[in-house]
């Protein structure tokens, strides 16, 4: 039987199985016109980008769940968040925060999550802003959120690594 990843293992496994999606993504967005998109390089494409999706909201969830003992009980990265402040150290605060809010994006859609971030003064990755949003129309979670930016899930996992040894050391 195998034994339990730490965080740090399963970041490093999963930034190898999300670069394979970035390059997906990359290589199927050199090839498109931006008019038409061949049905069987589309739907490619529409795979890499749910599938690196779901690897970010995996790990980022794994992270919580793997973390959650070093507080009582309540919202994992609202408490971290708030001790990373206590701690003067903002920076990483406002990264696991818009990641936070990112995942929370990407899992849910539309939603206070989704308003926060396009107030936020500034933002680490790509916000998208779909033309014609009714308030009770369901968009896949992709259409606010450009997954496809460059460097965006390994500003997530640098975050995570950060985070990791930040609560670690205490």
């Amino acid at each position: 039987m195998r034994s339990l990843q730490s965080i740090l293992e399963l970041v490093a496994e999963t930034r190898l199985n999300a670069t394979t999606y970035e390059n997906l993504i990359s290589d199927n967005l050199k090839h498109i016109d931006g008019l038409t998109i061949p049905n069987v390089q589309g739907r490619e494409l529409r795979v890499a980008v749910a599938s690196l999706e779901l690897v970010m909201v995996d790990i980022f969830s794994i992270f919580e769940a793997r973390m959650q003992h070093h507080f009582k009980r309540g919202p994992f990265s609202r408490k971290l968040t708030s001790l990373l402040l206590d701690a003067g150290e903002t920076d990483l605060a406002d990264r696991v925060h818009q990641h936070y809010l990112m995942i929370n994006v990407l899992k849910h859609g539309k939603g206070s999550s989704y308003r926060e971030l396009l107030n936020a003064p500034s933002c680490l990755f790509e916000i998208k802003t779909p033309k014609g949003i009714i308030s009770n129309e369901e968009y896949a979670p992709s259409k606010f959120i450009d997954v496809s930016t460059p460097g965006l899930f390994n500003g997530l996992a640098s975050t995570i690594i950060d985070a990791y040894h930040f609560l670690e050391s205490r």
